[in-house]
Formats: structure tokens, sequence, C-alpha cells
């Protein structure tokens, strides 16, 4: 079998065949480096490090809906990914169902084929009556079609240069011992060359399986799960991914009401599971599955259960899984200390819910708790803040900019307290306020009152002190919030939320804020659709960007970008205009609110306001990079910018010269980022045609870009700043964190009492919006 491969595969064209040599004599080097086999991955994200990999391919995943004939585009991508797995330098094995069901489209084709030549001779070329087929022998289909599977494969797998070989196995080959010496020797012989073997039972001489008929310790081959599972441990495969036609493992039949996808199954948990009715096709199901998967994962072999036929997914389930994320069911031996993710999510919502129905004055206790505590345990926050910072500067990777961030001081926390019980005063009216009240007709009132958005998904970088802000904030809204933190921040991050969950024990809901302390991926959170009702990133654009990218059905609030402007207009005063640049750049040059591009009014080149900005630039160490015009005016000009759009985060700008106000404000429109954009003048009606026509969340006359900020707008805090144009822009604080909700109090009103045979007309009159008085109706 192997030489006729080999045969095949020099009828390979010949740069494909330079390719195959050159992956067949591939150093060692070039492969992942696996682990010592004997212990299973404990976390997801290790399934990187897999070298040897069974793929499980069940029957519903290779056939068709009919049941006859392949999923051929289905198939393609499979094949596809682990041809891509195998020339990263992994060891692929594929285990395949679908002989049966090829075998079955060819025979009921001849069947076919003989019966329509039998009939139109009897019947004199009449109208051939209705023919009947009989029902196929499954052994009898396997041996019609493993041939053509395998040829299908093959060619599949030559279009990436790729060899496979076939392997026909029973339990036999595995029951004895030199069978089975045999066997393993033959596969790792193919592995070394780098050939694809594609295994599947010999089903056309294979007995029916007998109940119970596993051997002591021995799993018996009874379907292409129990294969897959004895062939991963015996060939010490690193995982095993076995693809199917559901997303994984559920707590019950999928389908029921309270069925849930398991993320991470351990061996203890196999009570806490109903399984349902076995798959449309093969002879194994789920119960078959776990009881395979458990086995391979006591032998040291790791195992995922996917979804292989999803048209979504089906195109990059297998490398999704390698790469570590969240798909399918995890099976491991480890057990985490601490809730799931899922469960964090799960017990923020409940007592979330607990924490918006109480009294305004209880969350304000809340807050004010912990604005306490913050000075309180000023000691410890900053022991554990130092720890933090001396790994971050013995490491070396973090920049200057993001060290500032990370770092805390007894200032930044007294400026913390502060923030914290502005928000305590502003949650006294918050949630529940009534923000339009309408009599629609007698006895029968409707409010739009204010609710919470129900659970908050917060991802930042190395900034701890964003946890308390963004508690505060969620407490004030009564929102359940879920905290991911950078692990740069991660004994800060641990102290600050221990302290919020004292400050919310007061009254009962400490679980209303949730630290995510897991190896959870952002990505891997930013898929929990179902529970996460609105994601805030708080950190770099890069961060921001591939949070926006990651999200699958959840809102994202935050911007992409800070490209702020500051535009100096030709009737500027001097004064204004170093004061607002000099503080737009240089107060926080890493901030999103600092300012990026400086657009200088023509007139003002070569003029002693020109020469006092770019000394103080000098001054204030600006590297200057010139824009397209400004550098054209200038016989020797600093570098030019690569672009006009770019978040420099540092003592850096880019220059330019624009004629006009509007032009400025077209520049602006076309570089910036929406965020924050100043003009500086002394023409009023030019200020507020600027004010008026600019589209940003943030448009500033003769002050400063760093204004832009929730605490010095009086927010108290903000959970960051928007360019969104729907729901919160600029810089979102308590009242971004809420939505609203329809009350209607009627008296036994319906729909008919206001049709045309009714009795009843609409009124819709606006009634005076304030707190509605418990049990308050309309007296006449």
């Amino acid at each position: 079998m192997l030489l006729h491969r080999l045969t095949l595969c020099s009828r390979i064209p010949l740069d494909h065949q330079r390719h195959v040599c050159r992956l067949l004599t591939r150093p060692l080097t070039q492969v992942p480096h696996g682990r010592a086999h004997g212990s299973s991955f404990a976390h997801r994200g290790e399934l990187r490090q897999a070298k040897r990999i069974v793929v499980k391919l069940g029957s519903a995943v290779v056939t068709r809906g009919d049941e006859c004939g392949l999923a051929l585009g289905r198939l393609a991508s499979i094949v596809e990914q682990v041809a891509m797995l195998q020339n990263q330098g992994r060891e692929m094995m594929i285990v395949t169902s679908g002989a049966v069901a090829f075998g079955k489209q060819r025979l009921r084709h001849e069947i076919l084929l003989s019966q329509s030549v039998r009939q139109a001779l009897h019947s004199g070329h009449n109208q051939l009556k209705d023919m009947s087929l009989p029902v196929l022998e499954a052994r009898a289909c396997a041996a019609a079609g493993q041939s053509g599977l395998m040829a299908l494969y093959e060619a599949m797998f030559t279009q990436y240069s790729t060899c496979t070989a076939q392997v026909l196995v029973t339990n036999l080959d595995f029951h004895d011992d030199q069978k089975r010496q045999n066997l393993n020797s033959t596969l790792q012989e193919l592995l070394r060359m780098n050939i694809v073997p594609i295994i599947n039972t010999n089903d056309a001489v294979v007995p029916p399986p007998e109940p119970n008929s596993d051997l002591q310790g021995v799993i018996s081959i009874k379907d292409n799960d129990s294969l897959a599972a004895r062939l991963a441990v015996e060939m010490k495969a690193d995982l095993l991914i076995a693809l199917s036609d559901v997303e994984g493992l559920y707590n019950s039949p999928p389908g029921t009401d309270d069925a849930k996808l398991i993320d991470i199954f351990y061996p203890g948990d196999q009570q806490s599971i109903t399984y349902g009715t076995k798959s449309r096709v093969g002879i194994g199901g789920m119960e078959a599955k776990v009881k395979a998967a458990l086995w391979a994962l006591q032998g040291g072999t790791s195992v995922v259960i996917a979804n292989g036929t999803h048209p979504k997914v089906t195109g990059h389930v297998i490398t999704d899984i390698v790469e570590g994320k969240k798909v399918g069911t995890f099976f491991s031996e480890i057990k985490p200390a601490g809730p799931t993710v899922e469960h964090q999510t799960e017990m923020a919502r409940t007592s979330g819910r607990t924490l918006a129905s109480l009294h305004p004055d209880q969350r304000s206790e809340i807050i004010c708790h912990l604005a306490e505590l913050l000075t309180e345990k000023k000691e410890e926050i900053l022991a554990a803040n130092k720890m933090d910072m001396d790994l971050a500067v013995n490491a070396g990777h973090l920049p200057p900019a993001m060290l500032k961030r990370l770092s805390l001081s007894p200032a930044k926390l007294n400026s913390l307290a502060i923030g914290l019980r502005q928000i305590a005063v502003a949650a006294q009216d918050s949630v529940g306020r009534v923000l339009r009240r309408t009599r629609v007709a007698h006895n029968l009132e409707l409010e739009q009152i204010t609710v919470p958005i129900g659970v908050l998904l917060v991802i930042f970088e190395a900034r701890p002190d964003c946890l308390p802000q963004v508690a505060a904030l969620a407490i004030a809204s009564g929102n359940a919030l879920l905290l991911k933190g950078g692990k740069e921040a991660a004994n800060t991050n641990r102290v600050l939320h221990q302290l919020t969950q004292e400050a919310l024990s007061m009254h009962g809901v400490s679980e209303a804020v949730q630290l995510v302390s897991t190896r959870e991926e952002v990505e891997d959170l930013c898929r929990l659709d179902k529970m996460i009702d609105l994601i805030i990133p708080r950190g770099s654009s890069q961060l921001v960007r591939n949070i926006q990218r990651a999200a699958k059905g959840i809102p994202v609030l935050g911007h992409s970008e800070g490209i702020c402007h500051v535009y100096v207009d030709a009737e500027a005063s001097i004064d204004k205009v170093i004061k607002i640049v000099r503080d737009s750049k240089c107060d926080y040059p890493a901030a999103c609110n600092a300012m990026e591009s400086l657009l200088i009014h023509r007139d003002i080149l070569r003029t002693p306001l020109f020469d006092q900005i770019i000394d103080m630039l000098r001054t204030e160490r600006v590297k200057i990079h010139a824009g397209p015009r400004f550098a054209s005016y200038l016989t020797f000009s600093p570098s030019e910018a690569k672009s006009l759009r770019v978040e420099y985060g540092d003592l850096e700008c880019c220059m330019e010269v624009v004629d006009s106000m509007q032009e400025a404000v077209d520049h602006i429109h076309k570089y910036g980022s929406s965020h924050t954009d100043v003009i500086i003048t002394e023409n009023e009606e030019t200020a507020e045609q600027f004010l008026h026509q600019l589209d940003s969340a943030c448009v500033f006359w003769n002050a400063s870009s760093r204004f832009a900020d929730g605490y010095r707008f009086g927010l108290g805090a903000e959970v960051g700043i928007s360019t969104a144009r729907i729901h919160a822009r600029g810089p979102v604080g308590l009242e971004g964190l809420l939505t609203t909700k329809w009350v209607l109090r009627g008296d036994g009103h319906t729909a008919a009492d206001f049709s045309e045979q009714g009795t009843m007309k609409y009124l819709h009159e606006n009634l005076p919006v304030g707190q509605p008085l418990a049990g308050q109706r309309d007296s006449n």
C-alpha cells in the first residue's frame, strides 16, 4: 500500500513534486515542539503545542443530507485545513466514515441503470413503471465505496501537494499484539515520510458489534469514535478532534429548552449529562463519543468534540481548535479552582438584577464605601501595584506610556475616590427615572423609564485605575459587570476587585462585579452573545479594532483611534494658541484625547506666532512630521509624514497647512477619527461654523482637546469615549450605561376597545415627567 501511494505521488506535476520532496525531507527543527506523552493538555491555549493530531470525521460530517453520496464542499474545506496543519510541521491522521454512503450511491446508480434497461426491453420502450430499490446491505456498500472514497481524498489532498495512504483496520488489528505492532509501525513510517494516513474500519468484513464487549481497560472498535480513540492512544497523539453534526456536548439533548453547550467537560461530570438519540447516520451517538473521548483522555490524548457540518464554521473549525479558540467541548482532566467565565456571567446577571432593584440610596452607599476603601487600603493597593510595576520593568516589554498607565500613586487614588463620590451623587437619579409620560386614554398611562443595559464586559489593558471607575459606574446604573484586565496589572486588579466585592457585600450583591482571571482569550469572551449585552474596550486602538472584529452579535462601545486635530485660525490669539497646543500635545501624549495633527492657517506662516509655535514644540521635544503642503513651503523641512492619519501616542505630531476654516473641516473629516477636534480663533462666526459643521463626538472652541474626559465633564468617571453614531457618544458616563423600557398601566384595556366598533378614544396627552408615585392612578 505504501509503495502504491508513493507511486501515485510520482504522478503529481513536477512543481508539486519538488514541493513534496521538500516536505518529505524537511528538517525536524521546523516541526512544532509537542510535549511528553502521558498527560493531556490542561487548557485550550496549550492545544497550539499539539504535534500529532487525529481528526475523526463522523458519518454526518462526511455524507450528504440524503445519506446517498458525500458532502464534497464540506470535505474539501476539511482537507484544506488538514493539509495546512500538515504543512506547518504537524503529523495529521484522519479517521473517516463515508465508505457506506459512497458505496450506497454507486450501487443505487447501478441498480437503477440495470432496472431501467430491463424494463425498457420488457415494455418495448413504453413508459417505465415505478421502480423500487432493494434494501442495500451495509457491508456490500462499504466494499463498493472504499475505493471511490479513497480516490476522492487522494484527489483533494493532491491539490495541496500532500500524499495520503489508506489503512483499513478491524478489532483484531488492536487485540492481536503482532498485528497492533505492525499497524503502529506502518503508521509511524507514513508519518515520518510526511504522508497523511486515512484510516477506516474495514466495514466490508467487520462483524456487527457485540454489546458490552469492551475488554478490561481497553475500548473495543465498535464505531469510528472508538476507533479514533484507540488509534489516538496507540499512536500517542496529542489531540483528537471528533467532528459531528452538533456543536459539542450539551448537558441535555440539544433542542430542549434548558440545553446548554458544555465548554469544558471533566471526567467526573458524566452524571450531570442526559443523552439524546444518535445522529441520522452512523452507529454511534453522543454517548459513544463521550465514552471514547474519556478513554482517550485517560490515555493521555486531549479531545475536542465540535460541529463539522455548520457552513459558517466548517472552513476553519479544525484550525480554530488547534489555535486554542473556544470551539466545541474540550475534555480536560484538570478542573480549575474557580468558576468558568460562563458561570461568572450567570452569577453576575443574577446578582445584577438584585443590584438594579436596590433603592438608589443603597447603590450610592456601595459606591461611597468603595471610595472609602480606596483610601483606607491605600498601602495594600500600592504594594500590589509595585509588584506589577517591578515585573513589568524587569520584563522590559512595556513602552513608557503603558508603564505610566500601569502606575498608581496616592494622588491617583485620592483622585479616584473623589470621582467615585461624584458618581454616588449621580446614582440617586439614574435607574427608574421617568423620561416621558403619556395618558394614552382614560385610566391608561404610558411611561418611558431608564433601566440598566444588562451585563457589561469591559476589557482593559495595563490601566488598573479603570477597574474602580467602571465598577462604580456599573453599580450606579444597576448593570452587572464582567472585567477582563491585562495580565500586566494582575496583582493590582485582584486587590481592587476584592475591595469592590467588599463594598457590594454590604447589600448582598457581591457577585454583580466579576473579574475574569481564567485563561480566557478575549476573542472567546466576545463570542458570548447570549450572555453579554455590551462590550466596552479600554486600551490601544489595536485592542479596540481586534474586539470590534471579534465581537459576534454583541455591540461594542468605543473608538478605534484618537486622531485629534487642533486648527489654528488666522484670527487666533497668540497666548491661547501656545497654551492650548502645549496642553493638547504635551500634557499626556499617550491619551486618546491628545492632539495628533496641528492644522495652521496659511496666513500664519512666517509670522511671529508661527515661530513661537515651533519654538514651543521644540522646547517640549515634540517631533514634527510635515504634511505635504507644509513641506512644500519649507527649504529644509522636518521628516515628511508617511500618513496624515496617524495616532502617534507620543511626543510627535503631524503639522499641515490649510487655506481656510472650511478646508480645515474637510481635512478633519477626511483624516480624523471623529474623536475630539479644536478650533482656536477670536472670530465668533468662524468658530460657530466650525462647531456646527464638524461631525466629531467632541468639538471645542478655544479649549484644549484634553477636556474630552468624563471627569472634566463632571460625569465623575467614564467607561470610555465613543465615536459611534448611535447610543452614547463622546465621554460615556452613567447616562451611557442606561437604556429604556416602556411601562403601560391599564385597567382591563384591549386594542379592540379603540377600534371603529370600540367605545374608547385615544387621548395621547403628555403628562409632567417625574418619579411616579407608588400606586398613582387617574382619579377621574
